[in-house]
């Protein structure tokens, strides 16, 4: 647009101002693009001009119909200086009567803490509520939590925490992944990560329950936190708080038979939760009087040396025997060339998987919290007890 068009706009624009602003002064901003935009209107003079509130609103009109910012502001100006009533005014200049938010500053910052939502969504919440907080949350969960998801669904969530409860006739042991680590450390996730651990030992302590969780998302949508809030309600908290991909990844239950114990550890715990990086329960069962005393001390160190060695399997008994067969055809395999006699094979193979259980079978391997480290079964024989069952989960994929 040239220099010529502008000088025409500006000429458009005293028409419709009063005869006390018709000798106000336009000039051409041409330090920027040259564009009507940059009009800027003499301040110096409309100010100093005595002017009612009927000529603010004329200016107030070209402006907005040149789209100009300045020229707003200029009226905003005159407007607030212009102070008879509205009732005064002819009909043809009252101002349209437009719905804003009487939502405050206090109102947005404690939605915001109670939410965690960012504070466009809090203002858009109080604004479509009338200032209402209950009604404001409800917005947001219906609104704030859809958008949200919309945009995470599909990210990769490869961090996260492992939270446990144990009692003492149940334990649970869950895994929540994120996007990130600074997401997982905050204590909104830790929180819920905590929240689906406390509902599921009070679910696997129901009498109908057999220690396994079926279905992950019905277990969200039965079940609810100590507030009665269900499950899946505080996931889509923690979405709209945090931005990210949340996702409930396991839950594995544990219930208590006859004379055991149940025990559990949490790696790099968060204070005030007992959630980390790692976590693992085991079950041990006292089987003489022996063992009562020192059983949950026992059962906490078995699930440090769980978390540390990262057992697969109980036992040699509870190896799949695919597994097995699988191992022993890669040790055949191995002396093919050695033209040894099957009899001194077979001792080799069976040494082989001796230490091939010790890898992989918790009760063969060596105890790497007790003094000595002595092998995990034996030691749990000479107190008198055995461990029954352990589960374990980590975050590192």
């Amino acid at each position: 647009m040239n220099k010529w068009a502008l000088f025409g706009i500006a000429a458009r624009l005293t028409k419709y101002l009063p005869p006390q602003l018709a000798t106000a002064q336009l000039a051409l901003n041409r330090s920027h693009y040259n564009t009507p935009r940059y009009f800027s209107l003499n301040h110096t003079i409309l100010c100093n001009q005595k002017i009612n509130l009927p000529a603010a609103m004329n200016l107030s009109t070209a402006a907005m119909s040149l789209r100009c910012p300045t020229l707003r502001i200029g009226s905003s100006i005159l407007a607030a200086r212009a102070r008879p009533s509205l009732h005064l005014l002819p009909s043809h200049h009252q101002p349209s009567h437009r719905h804003f938010s009487t939502a405050s500053a206090a109102q947005v910052k404690q939605l915001r803490l109670q939410t965690g939502a960012p504070m466009m969504e809090c203002k858009k919440a109080l604004s479509s509520s009338d200032g209402d907080l209950a009604k404001a949350m409800e917005w947001l969960r219906k609104h704030g939590t859809q958008k949200a998801s919309a945009k995470v669904t599909g990210r990769e969530a490869p961090e996260g925490l492992v939270g446990i409860r144990v009692e003492k006739d149940a334990a649970s042991l869950v895994k929540v992944a994120s996007e990130t680590d600074f997401a997982s450390r905050s204590e909104t996730f830790s929180g819920f990560v905590q929240e689906v651990a406390d509902a599921a030992a009070v679910a696997s302590c129901e009498p109908d329950n057999d220690g396994q969780l079926v279905d992950v998302t019905s277990f969200l949508s039965t079940s609810t936190n100590d507030s009665g809030k269900s499950l899946s309600e505080c996931l889509n908290d923690v979405i709209l708080s945090i931005r990210e991909n949340i996702q409930v990844d396991s839950i594995s239950l544990m219930k208590a038979s006859t004379n055991s114990v149940l025990g559990g550890y949490v790696h790099n715990r968060i204070a005030g939760t007992n959630c980390g990086s790692a976590a693992a329960i085991v079950e041990l069962q006292s089987l003489s009087d022996k063992g009562v005393e020192k059983a949950d001390e026992t059962a906490k160190k078995l699930a440090m040396h769980v978390v540390a060695a990262r057992p697969l399997y109980l036992n040699p008994e509870s190896v799949p025997t695919d597994i097995l067969e699988k191992e022993k055809d890669i040790l055949m395999a191995k002396m093919v060339d050695t033209n040894k006699p099957p009899e001194i094979l077979d001792k080799i193979i069976s040494g082989q998987l001796r230490k091939f259980y010790e890898q992989i079978c918790l009760t063969e391997q060596s105890h790497m919290v007790e003094e000595g480290n002595p092998k995990v079964g034996n030691f749990l024989k000479g107190l008198g007890m055995e461990v029954k069952n352990f589960k374990f989960m980590g975050t590192s994929k």
